[in-house]
């Protein structure tokens, strides 16, 4: 869980999604097949036509090819890729067209419900276009009538791959290789949110019907061990609240369950979607004002506005005998409400530091 004190704000970079980066690389591959350049700096045109200049690591022949690989810098984008080498091999083939393949550290697509089909590499539509109209243009301007077939690589992408969603979505075998704009934009964490959206689809293309969305590993194990729900009906939402409600628009399910720290949840409660102390904080005098609506004492209140975190305001009001935690639920559920569809029932839980429920609030059974 994170710390409750504000972050200070501080000027952020952006960056450039893998996507960016295996276009980068299978480009300079392909020039080097083409034209015999060895580049050590390639030029490519984003999505919405922006030009940027990518370094690469190495550029090189190789059995059968060429190769090349950059760093991929995602700015301050908090993002489990940044720093891997994305590496594409190219080589020429008679048939015309692009065809990609899962190098080592790309995962491959085990699982219905996703963008891709079962069986292909985890290498998203917009980066596969990017690669396709530079490759494209490249043979055009070369001359050359044949095609291409692209293997992408991430250096220990298997093990990256462990600090993503990937294997709850059944990628297996390594990361993919995403991105819709083709940078990276400083906690936009469109990456993040993107998995969130293909948690919730996988989970109903494979008819599991009561989800748990979690702010962690803590409320994650709290759900497991009330519910017995497996992994892939455990949605990973981080502080992303809003990624889950608002997508349950158009994907429904039966049954969601909502489950993070009291903190947390108390930034639910009072009408935040993004959970992230960046974009909110805990709001100390407002958790003794609704204490206030349940009977807290003048002295209780003020004590819990001078309290140092949420967890302590919660235990002095569960000593005074205020049931905090199960009302901060249920306005977070009220809250929710608004967002999700009717049909969907709703739940939310509330745990502390140890991962113990300390409210709850929950809808009937239609």
């Amino acid at each position: 869980m994170r710390e409750e004190t504000p972050e200070q704000p501080a000027p952020l970079r952006t960056g450039l999604t893998t996507g960016s980066c295996a276009t980068a690389t299978s480009l300079a591959a392909a020039r080097l097949l083409l034209g015999g350049e060895v580049c050590d700096a390639v030029a490519i045109t984003l999505p919405k036509g922006k030009q940027v200049s990518m370094r690469l690591e190495f550029c090189r022949s190789c059995e059968g090819g060429a190769e090349a690989g950059t760093l991929k810098d995602g700015g301050d984008d908090p993002d489990a890729t940044h720093g891997a080498l994305i590496c594409a091999r190219v080589t020429l083939s008679e048939q015309p067209g692009v065809r990609f393949h899962a190098g080592p550290g790309v995962g491959t697509v085990t699982r219905p419900g996703l963008v891709l089909p079962v069986g292909e590499p985890a290498i998203n539509p917009v980066p596969r276009q990017m690669m396709t109209g530079h490759l494209t243009a490249l043979a055009a301007e070369c001359g050359y009538a044949g095609g291409f077939e692209v293997s992408i690589g991430v250096e220990n992408g298997a093990e990256i791959a462990l600090k993503t969603m990937n294997p709850r979505l059944g990628i297996l075998g390594g990361i993919s290789i995403l991105g819709t704009s083709g940078i990276v934009r400083p906690f936009s964490c469109s990456a993040y949110i993107a998995s969130i959206h293909q948690g919730i689809d996988v989970a109903r293309a494979n008819g599991i019907r009561h989800l748990a969305a979690c702010t962690g590993n803590a409320s994650e194990d709290a759900m497991r061990r009330h519910y017995g729900l497996d992994d892939s009906a455990l949605i990973e939402m981080g502080d992303f609240a809003g990624a889950v409600l608002k997508h349950l628009r158009k994907a429904p399910v039966a049954h969601l369950s909502l489950c993070g720290g009291f903190g947390k949840i108390s930034k639910l409660a009072a009408g935040h979607l993004d959970l992230h102390s960046r974009h909110s904080s805990i709001d100390l005098p407002q958790l003794a004002g609704w204490a206030a609506e349940l009977g807290a004492d003048a002295e209780l209140q003020q004590t819990m506005r001078d309290a140092n975190t949420s967890q302590q305001a919660l235990a002095l009001a569960s000593a005074a005998g205020v049931a905090l935690g199960d009302a901060v639920c249920a306005r977070a559920l009220a809250f929710a409400r608004r967002i999700v569809p009717a049909a969907v029932r709703l739940e939310v839980f509330a745990i502390d530091r140890q991962g113990r429920f300390v409210g709850r609030a929950l809808e009937a059974t239609p």
